[in-house]
């Protein structure tokens, strides 16, 4: 081999080293990320664990009484499907894969999951990479006291029946670093705070349709619905990922979400 030809083929290795060694990084860097994420959420849920206890916590919210709703007409909203209505998905609708997520609207961990994991979940179903289904569950309602988990649920199937887009948005608008109070404030048992919050969605702001379904409580049963569906879920705690039906280990949720095409930004 001449030495032009030896040194060619020098560069075309040292190039191809780099461009390896930069696919490398890049992988890395997301599972870091992943990792990060999903490590606060663990931490998260244990502090939410121990809030659990503490007695005599500060609380918020309205008085509206939940007593009787049980007994109402069940109205389930528009996009939905299986028994009741309690099945919620959010993208991928004809995807192979399936990721069932399982959350409680007041839970501090949900809310920094959907902080930093939320909106590529929901992307990377959009795409068609996975169905995506949405659980809600109402267990800091039972744990603290108030009606918050369920009365959002109930505002979040008023979203659901202008569009699966539009739920999907307020969703995560509920659980963002400025409208996500404290577990212990119980402000989405008030219908004002919940409008409020809606006003940033375009399909929600000024629906009079809409606004009128969160204050009479037109999904209220849809709602006790849905917790019952996650209580027979047997969901150990919150945030909880399945995949295809099997939960996802903390540790393990970084690499099985990249398999599927999850990356953040």
């Amino acid at each position: 081999m001449s030495k032009r030809n030896s040194q060619e083929a020098k560069r075309a290795a040292r190039e191809r080293l780099k461009v390896e060694r930069e696919r490398q990084a890049k992988k890395d860097k997301l599972r870091r990320q992943l990792i990060v994420a999903v490590s606060v959420v663990a931490v998260l849920a244990i502090a939410g664990g121990i809030g659990f206890a503490v007695a005599n916590m500060e609380r918020g919210g309205s008085d509206k009484s939940w007593e009787n709703v049980a007994d109402r007409k069940l109205v389930k909203p528009a996009n939905t499907s299986g028994e009741n209505g309690t099945t919620v998905v959010v993208g991928g609708e004809d995807a192979e894969k399936t990721i069932d997520v399982y959350e409680d609207m007041r839970c501090p961990a949900c809310a920094n999951f959907e902080q930093q994991i939320g909106e590529p979940l929901k992307q990377g179903a959009e795409d068609g990479k996975y169905k995506l289904q949405i659980h809600l569950g109402s267990i800091i309602d039972g744990n603290m006291g108030g009606n918050g988990s369920k009365n959002a649920i109930s505002a979040l199937g008023a979203a659901l029946n202008v569009s699966t887009e539009a739920f999907a948005e307020y969703h995560s608008l509920l659980y963002s670093a400025e409208h996500h109070p404290s577990e212990a404030e119980d402000k989405f048992a008030d219908n004002e705070y919940l409008l409020d919050v809606a006003e940033n969605v375009d399909a929600l702001k000024g629906n009079e349709k809409f606004e009128t379904a969160v204050e009479k409580g037109t999904y209220d049963k849809w709602a006790l619905e849905m917790v019952d569906s996650f209580n027979k879920a047997d969901i150990k705690g919150t945030p909880t990922v399945r995949i295809d039906g099997k939960d996802v280990e903390t540790a393990k949720l970084p690499e099985e979400l990249g398999k599927l095409g999850v990356k953040l930004q």
